[in-house]
């Protein structure tokens, strides 16, 4: 079975294919970086109008690198939600045009689907169900027991900032450059990350839930005493020395992990009592392709012997890579889409099946 998908959710516009073989026959992403980066942040509009001039082309240079046409595909897949309301509907508009006039099965894809099921076209039989997802990324910080295809138990999540959300929003702070996850990594790398007290929101507490805003808070505070000019009350951002920047980046990535690693460790003990087991855990999303935080999650699962699960790093963030293989999945159990599926930009991922919270 060889399934095209079509990521359009957020500022990549990206198309792919892949095969019931684990086989990627084409990756195409094209990143909106440039065209977002005077503005600090993603302008919807903008992201919109840039997946309409750009998507039949990638969809077009897919089927070239996998030498195949349309009728030669078992599938179309799009990300149906959550995301950009504008993206998304360009996406799904353009796979239900294929998908009818090429009489193929439509299958309206959640993004976050997309990223759980990564690894299981990755890893193999290695991540073979049930196992602990710990979803990460720019908008989305929540840990899941993936079940199977469709069902998802949510053990916890955000009660405010997403862990990618306070990355950026930290790096702009510090006046890094956008996207500002992977800045705080690379710098961090020659930071002192015991210079600065930040605190650890949530550590220890009941449950598996996370907040960020409170350590967003405590930074804001540590760079503008650091921006401060002592002939002047007021803080300026070009104060900030190379090694000041560091220490913050360093200082805040740590402070990061030791949350991350706190409440997959509450997760992977409600875990082992549910399914015998406490694991593997799969760490998806694009804070996933942080290999600092890599090594921390390893070293936790590594007390309970057990197996932290990670896509390659350039399928971490957005790919068109991860929404086919989600369709494919879904194809081979008959889960196909009508095409008069609506977009969905918000559509929790443990409400595909309407599973209840876990209770803590």
């Amino acid at each position: 079975m060889k399934v095209l998908g079509i990521e359009t959710s957020c500022d990549e516009t990206a198309a792919a294919i892949v095969d019931s073989n684990h086989n990627i026959l084409a990756n195409k992403v094209l990143t909106q970086l440039e065209e977002h980066e005077p503005y600090g942040g993603v302008v919807p509009e903008i992201a919109a109008r840039s997946h309409m001039n750009h998507l039949d082309r990638l969809i077009r240079s897919a089927l070239e690198e996998a030498n195949l046409d349309f009728d030669q595909l078992d599938g179309i897949a799009a990300t149906a939600g959550p995301g950009l309301i504008g993206g998304v509907f360009v996406g799904v508009m353009t796979a239900k045009a294929i998908a009818a006039a090429r009489k193929l099965p439509f299958l309206a894809v959640n993004h976050l689907e997309g990223h759980a099921l990564t690894a299981r076209l990755t890893e193999k039989e290695a991540a073979s169900f049930p196992y602990l997802l710990l979803l990460v990324s720019g908008g989305h910080c929540q840990l899941l027991a993936v079940e199977d295809v469709g069902r998802y138990t949510r053990l916890g999540g955000t009660i405010d900032d997403a862990v990618g959300e306070a990355f950026d929003k930290t790096a702009k702070m510090m006046g890094l450059p956008y996207p500002g996850g992977p800045m705080i990594e690379q710098i961090a790398k020659n930071g002192d990350p015991k210079r600065f007290d930040l605190p650890r929101p949530m550590k220890g507490r009941p449950g598996c839930d996370f907040s960020f805003s409170g350590l967003k808070t405590a930074m804001r505070k540590q760079i503008l005493e650091c921006a401060s000019n002592e002939r002047s009350e007021e803080a300026d951002i070009a104060n900030l020395s190379t090694q000041d920047k560091a220490d913050l980046a360093a200082s805040f990535q740590l402070a990061v992990g030791d949350v991350l690693v706190d409440r997959c460790k509450k997760a992977m003990d409600i875990f082992q009592d549910t399914y015998g087991q406490p694991g593997p855990l799969v760490v998806a999303g694009g804070v996933a392709a942080n290999l600092a935080l890599r090594a921390r999650l390893t070293e936790l699962t590594d007390t309970y012997s057990t197996s932290l699960l990670a896509p390659p790093v350039k399928l971490c963030t957005d790919n068109g890579v991860m929404i086919a293989w989600a369709g494919l999945e879904r194809l081979r159990l008959g889960l196909t889409d009508s095409l008069d599926f609506a977009p969905r930009p918000r559509w929790p991922l443990d409400q595909l099946t309407g599973v209840e919270t876990a209770k803590s």
